[in-house]
């Protein structure tokens, strides 16, 4: 593995354009997140599959598909970056989060477990918690059947993150933005109840809410307990396929009287909520969830809000 080519900044966050040895390449991203030091908080995300076969309606991964990525290549990845900052592969991070995340839907790819089983023994940092976001695509139970028994051997008490992006409660509407088969809300919310140990983190149910997606609690309320489910509410993200299938967010980051309104509707009903809203510098580095570089090198449209930063050749 080699990189070829980054955008950035190393105080905020940074992706990487990787090339493999078969001539593939993927992207993965750090990030920090400001005000707090790096020795607080890391986040790494990783890639899982070159490109996606899913093609979500606001992510710029999913425009092509060349298979899976290897437990090793998966791994390259997250190495690199901690070399990169830390060359003694030794990270002091209190919050160190690996999320397999950047392009692919990692229940696509039994690898993801290998690399979940692999990494305790690879890596010295005793804030390590992975991530795993999904949109539950079917025919994939093996994969969740192995990744509950993963969490329950290396990462029980709240040192796993499981998140199911939603991204609406309109089972219709949902269809539409996640264009796959996928697990029903009481399939998610049944694997749940039995993914879920005292002790652990709460389950994520994340959406990145587009305007007209409804975000509805007396649907959440049928499906998810809110003693083992929080929900995540984010912006709809600056991509290309957002633009193209017409999407805007339904949060404006820069207001926050609509987004105050929804959140106290969740709470009222009973959820945790958090309003995930980051650094907006991130849209410009395109770093943030649904972004990818080679959708902005590859594209003759523009982009006003997003993928302004330069992209960086390294020499060969």
């Amino acid at each position: 593995m080699k990189v070829i080519a980054s955008s950035g900044r190393d105080d905020l966050a940074r992706v990487y354009i990787v090339e493999y040895k078969n001539g593939l390449r993927v992207e993965c991203a750090e990030s920090v997140q400001p005000p707090l030091p790096i020795d607080q908080k890391w986040v790494l995300l990783v890639s899982t599959l070159f490109g996606c076969p899913v093609g979500c309606s606001m992510c710029d991964a999913g425009a092509e598909y060349n298979g899976k990525l290897t437990a090793l290549q998966i791994t390259q990845q997250i190495e690199m970056m901690i070399r990169r900052r830390f060359p003694d592969m030794k990270v002091p991070s209190q919050q160190f989060k690996v999320q397999f995340a950047r392009m692919g839907e990692p229940a696509l790819n039994p690898s993801v477990i290998d690399v979940l089983r692999d990494l305790p023994g690879r890596i010295d940092a005793p804030g390590f918690m992975p991530s795993i976001s999904t949109v539950a695509p079917r025919g994939t139970d093996s994969f969740f059947e192995n990744l509950l028994r993963v969490k329950r051997d290396l990462y029980s008490k709240g040192n796993f993150q499981l998140q199911f992006s939603l991204h609406t409660t309109d089972p219709i509407l949902r269809r539409q933005i996640i264009p796959v088969d996928s697990w029903s809300m009481a399939e998610i919310a049944d694997y749940g109840r039995n993914f879920y140990s005292t002790g652990d983190r709460k389950i994520t149910l994340n959406f990145a809410l587009a305007k007209g997606s409804p975000l509805e609690p007396v649907v959440l309320k049928k499906y998810f307990h809110p003693d083992l489910f929080l929900i995540k509410i984010t912006p709809l993200n600056p991509t290309y396929r957002a633009q193209l299938n017409n999407l805007s967010s339904h949060i404006d980051p820069a207001s926050g009287e609509e987004r105050i309104e929804l959140v106290e509707k969740i709470r009222s009903a009973g959820y945790s909520v958090i309003l995930s809203i980051g650094e907006q510098e991130e849209n410009k580095i395109g770093s943030n969830c649904g972004q990818y570089l080679k959708a902005h090198v590859d594209s003759d449209s523009e982009m006003q809000e997003g993928y302004t930063y330069p992209i960086n050749e390294l020499p060969e």
